[in-house]
């Protein structure tokens, strides 16, 4: 039994929750009011930006209000992720991002991360997937992956290859082709994907894995050879380029890159439902599946719990290939 304090007391408290749970949903159901900072956390003109800016456009148009890039590219992307987990959870900061900060560097860095990311922030939406490209300086005297893996065992850590950094989602899977293959080839980190492709065309490096995304335009030039794509099969934007699977002795590599939006945890479910559609709907346009096909982008619906379980199962595969590959964490 209560007395009458004590109820007055708890209805004040009922109201009082009530009043601020119509707030929330009124500033969810007029969002956006104003710019949505979205942090990219590589530099400007790589891959992810890139399908950041097509995307988000897309998502603009949809929700009639512009969306502000900001890169703030470093640490295999763990310092912008670490800006968007500090943001305020109103959905007017997001994160645009791969694998590399979300959870490669987490296993692989873990000393480097300040942050929990299946806990600090929520999958809004996967946009699209594509798969990595192994690429070699056209004057290296190999023409496929059978070729390679001879040259690579003949002479054990004279070849060199470079990815975007330690930690990163293209580290992890150049090591896995190495695991694979057998071989003992030369890791060299850089700080972004296009300086890796400057250095490679010019004979600095022999080797690099890069998204296809980005590396395409340096194939079809001819600046750059291709010898494989990490897909289980062959890539519709590259059909003349094996799957590195289709090499005898690599049929277990399988390594796709997804690209994916996500916000600080506790951004309101009405936010997030919005920009959940924005998204679907942005993927559904036929101008906007067409540049992501041009691009070597292919778009994906998957879609809050879908993208968590994603994540979740990404984790325990990435623990259980840094094992095996013999990777120790930092």
């Amino acid at each position: 039994m209560f007395n009458n304090s004590s109820l007055r007391r708890r209805l004040l408290t009922a109201a009082g929750l009530s009043l601020l749970t119509g707030t929330c949903w009124a500033q969810a159901s007029d969002y956006p009011q104003k710019p949505i900072n979205v942090v990219v956390p590589f530099a400007a003109g790589g891959s992810v930006d890139s399908a950041a800016r097509l995307v988000l456009q897309g998502m603009s148009e949809r929700l009639k209000q512009s969306f502000v890039i900001e890169n703030v590219a470093g640490a295999s992307g763990t310092i912008g992720t670490q800006k968007v987990v500090r943001s305020a959870a109103d959905g007017y900061t997001l994160l645009f991002a791969v694998a590399s900060p979300i959870n490669v560097a987490p296993v692989v860095r873990p000393s480097s991360v300040k942050y929990d990311a299946l806990k600090d922030l929520v999958p809004i939406g996967v946009a699209a997937t594509s798969p990595f490209v192994l690429i070699a300086n056209p004057k290296l005297p190999v023409q496929s992956m059978a070729d390679l893996v001879l040259a690579a065992k003949k002479d054990p850590g004279k070849l060199n290859y470079g990815t975007d950094g330690v930690g990163t989602s293209m580290h992890l899977t150049a090591e896995i082709i190495k695991l694979n293959a057998g071989i003992d080839v030369v890791h060299v980190p850089y700080k972004n994907g296009p300086q890796v492709l400057t250095e490679l065309a010019g004979g600095t490096l022999e080797l690099a894995v890069m998204p296809i995304s980005l590396a395409q335009p340096f194939i079809k030039d001819g600046k750059v050879k291709a010898l494989g794509v990490t897909s289980k099969s062959r890539w519709p934007s590259l059909p003349n380029i094996p799957a590195i699977a289709e090499t005898a002795g690599l049929q277990k590599v399988d390594e796709d890159s997804w690209y994916g939006l996500l916000a600080p945890a506790g951004t309101p479910n009405a936010i997030l439902d919005r920009l959940t559609v924005a998204l679907r709907e942005t993927l559904k346009d036929p101008a906007v599946v067409e540049k992501m096909n041009t691009g070597g982008l292919k778009p994906m619906v998957l879609e809050r719990g879908a993208f968590a379980a994603l994540l979740q199962r990404e984790r325990e595969g990435l623990i259980a290939a840094v094992k095996a590959a013999g990777i120790k964490p930092d």
